[in-house]
């Protein structure tokens, strides 16, 4: 079974982020990954919707890459999701694109362990509930959250355990393996 995997890669400063860069490298090394970064399609922040909505209907799993800046996604993810998940697209009587599943990939400020409630008062997957709220209401599956993230600067032994695991994952969605749902995709977690 071949599964057909887009990768939206969000990052407003690519070149300066060590892991992201790592991980989008990992990801164009997997056959059946189509990866698509908005900022350099978008420089400019005018997004051809229709564009992005023949985009999501040619592929089957969805994975937004982005780095968590303020518990939220950057500027231009969130409007990506304003001008392309539309009413009759989206969401709606007639949306099309029911039988999608959303992989989450987020890197970061501090370790994953950090998003605990014996260290932080709220759990990563708490602060991004309203991504799995925009899965639920396009009736994707919700899949889970890749997430990497160091305290301090990370070593290179680090950087390429982790883009390993996240071109493991995304392997292993090609092959129609999809991880459970609602899953927390790190094993330090």
């Amino acid at each position: 079974m071949h599964v057909k995997v887009l990768v939206l890669y969000c990052h407003p400063n690519h070149p300066a982020s060590q892991i992201n860069r790592r991980l989008r490298a990992a990801a164009e090394n997997v056959w059946g990954v189509t990866l698509h970064d908005l900022y350099h399609h978008y420089p400019d922040g005018f997004i051809d919707a229709e564009q992005e909505q023949e985009l999501l209907h040619a592929h089957d799993v969805i994975v937004l890459q982005f780095p968590f800046y303020w518990y939220s996604t950057p500027p231009l993810l969130k409007a990506w999701q304003d001008e392309v998940l539309t009413f009759g697209f989206a969401y709606g009587q007639n949306k099309s694109l029911s039988t999608r599943q959303l992989l989450l990939a987020v890197t970061l400020g501090a370790h994953p362990n950090t998003y605990q409630r014996n260290k932080f008062a709220f759990e990563l997957p708490e602060l991004l509930r309203p991504l799995e709220a925009m899965s639920q209401y396009c009736g994707w599956e919700h899949r889970g959250i890749f997430s990497a993230g160091y305290e301090g600067n990370p070593g290179i032994e680090q950087l390429e355990i982790d883009a390993k695991r996240y071109q493991t994952l995304l392997e292993e969605c090609v092959a129609g393996k999809l991880p459970p749902l609602f899953s927390t995709l790190n094993p330090s977690c």
